[in-house]
């Protein structure tokens, strides 16, 4: 399957580009625990665009994803998918930054609480 410049980040992407970051010294001062979690997304943006993302981490605040293409802070959807249930979430992207092979991380928080 031939690679565009807007599809999905891999497994293998994610790790990387985490492996990159390599261990880290600092202190982590984030109000909520986070949980590993990488599993295929789609981003919608106001604009009506969707971009193919990786999630990196999720929380009962927000998420960080792993996608091409850069993010403007605002509003989005996001849907992620289990293989028996869809979820979509409103959420509010708080930073993007580029990273490693042209994709880039960003982070949101949840503006709708995510279903228990």
């Amino acid at each position: 399957m031939e690679e565009t410049p807007w599809s999905r980040p891999s497994i293998e992407d994610l790790k990387h580009v985490l492996e990159s970051f390599g261990n880290s010294d600092a202190v982590n001062v984030r109000e909520v625990d986070r949980l590993e979690l990488s599993v295929p997304a789609e981003i919608k943006t106001s604009r009506g665009n969707i971009i193919p993302a990786m999630t990196r981490e999720i929380s009962r605040q927000g998420l960080g994803m792993l996608h091409k293409g850069m993010l403007n802070p605002g509003e989005v959807t996001v849907k992620l998918a289990s293989e028996t249930r869809e979820f979509e979430y409103r959420v509010k992207i708080m930073w993007c930054t580029p990273c490693d092979n042209g994709m880039f991380i960003s982070g949101g928080e949840f503006l709708t609480k995510p279903e228990d």
